[in-house]
């Protein structure tokens, strides 16, 4: 399938917008609706309680969705074997906009269901996806292409990104393609009782005193091998990004932000502050100063920043 090969202007630019908001469907389906994308107007009971998509071996589809395409200048080749894939990155939710909507499989999305987007992904297929802020995984069952925005890997049901706690925005995630042979040998499955889903850590305004620097050659000697001195932070004001349960997650989700923002590179830091580790940028002499680089954050990447006041 090769996909908006050739378009006008016009739809050029309400392409980019559906892209933007979410995942792409095929070339047939008709127009997004208006207005932002978001949960629906009646968001139904227990959607935390829905189970996980349960992974069966189904054919891969030779063409249709897995044919080579292209979308705003951008060629995809999408796998069409049964092959292992594993990716770090940012994920995105799409909703209301194109509940309803055929997917590329041609399937209607559901947006309370267990599904996803992947851009190369073979259609159908299951993944497991992580989030590494919290730990929480989720299994779901990939039937559409997306999202066509740079460094998001994966777009997600709204339901999926509520069990993994992603409403508020992108954020990083591990993502595994299930294979057929750990289908049929259930090896897919984990260990032991499922993992309790934990409400996520609430957002302070004011950070604790003391806070431990990434090293330097100011804060420790080179070669010396002990642990980073706990530093006071700088005071002012801190445009925190997220609050992460391991330092992996904070750096890693570090490393994506700075490839979309670049501005921002140099003023974040990964700061500890058990049992969390805060990714902030700054500091900023003023909170109106803060809460401008805030609000260009808001803006690039769909998160709610927390402007932070360090004295």
């Amino acid at each position: 399938m090769r996909m908006f090969v050739s378009v006008s202007h016009r739809a050029l630019a309400v392409l980019g917008a559906a892209l933007i908001a979410g995942c792409a469907s095929g070339p047939k389906s008709p127009a997004p609706l208006p207005g932002r994308d978001g949960p629906a107007a009646e968001i139904p009971a227990d959607l935390a309680r829905v189970p996980d998509a349960e992974p069966r071996v189904e054919p891969i589809r030779s063409g249709g969705p897995n044919k080579p395409y292209e979308v705003l200048g951008r060629s995809y080749t999408p796998l069409a074997r049964d092959v292992p894939l594993r990716e770090k990155g940012l994920a995105s939710w799409y909703g209301r906009k194109f509940h309803g909507r055929k997917t590329a499989s041609g399937e209607i999305y559901d947006m309370h269901a267990m599904t996803a987007a992947h851009k190369t992904m073979p259609l159908p297929s299951y993944a497991r996806v992580r989030n590494p802020a919290n730990g929480r995984e989720i299994i779901v069952r990939v039937n559409d292409r997306g999202p066509f925005v740079a460094g998001r890997i994966i777009d997600l049901s709204y339901t999926a990104a509520l069990k993994l706690d992603l409403l508020r925005g992108v954020a990083p995630v591990e993502v595994e393609r299930l294979r057929f042979d750990e289908i049929r040998s259930g090896a897919w499955r984990r260990d032991g009782p499922p993992r309790p889903v934990e409400p996520a850590p609430a957002e302070v305004a004011v950070a604790p005193p003391a806070i431990e620097l990434p090293r330097t050659p100011d804060t420790a000697e080179a070669g010396d091998g002990g642990p980073p001195a706990a530093t006071p932070p700088a005071r002012g004001f801190w445009v925190q990004l997220g609050a992460f349960r391991e330092r992996g997650g904070a750096e890693d989700f570090q490393q994506r932000v700075a490839v979309e923002l670049d501005w921002l590179a140099p003023r974040m830091a990964v700061f500890s502050d058990a049992p969390l580790f805060r990714l902030q940028a700054g500091p900023y002499a003023s909170r109106d100063e803060a809460q401008g680089a805030a609000q260009r954050v808001r803006e690039a990447l769909q998160l709610v920043p927390v402007i932070v006041e360090r004295r």
